[in-house]
């Protein structure tokens, strides 16, 4: 499984490069948080606030005929802005799948 965090601008560019390497399936969630990216202050009714947890697109693939390597690279360079903030990529290992409409399991599944 390889799991994603990067800019939600960045979404459409890492679809389509997922889907120029065949990447079959992904899901997406939004999510929050922080790294290397500066906080921002903003302003709401006179009171000076501080933004330190950013909006960021989780994204996870779980691959079978194609090699992580080439998820991982299509990812990065889908998402790549050449700013801090632009996310991280992970490669988990998963250890059984099954496909809950037919039964299928392990590669099958997937």
């Amino acid at each position: 499984m390889v799991v994603a965090v990067v800019r939600p601008d960045k979404l459409g560019d890492v679809k389509q490069a997922l889907a120029e390497i065949g990447a079959p399936s992904l899901t997406v969630t939004n999510v929050s948080g922080r790294g290397s990216q500066p906080a921002k202050k903003g302003q709401w009714r006179g009171e000076e606030y501080v933004v330190d947890l950013h909006q960021k697109v989780k994204i996870e693939c779980v691959v079978a005929d194609i090699p992580a390597q080439d998820v991982v690279d299509a990812i990065a360079e889908g998402a790549n802005t050449g700013e801090k903030g632009d996310g991280k990529v992970f490669v988990l290992p998963v250890e059984s799948a099954t496909q809950i409409r037919t039964g299928k399991t392990g590669q099958d599944a997937v």
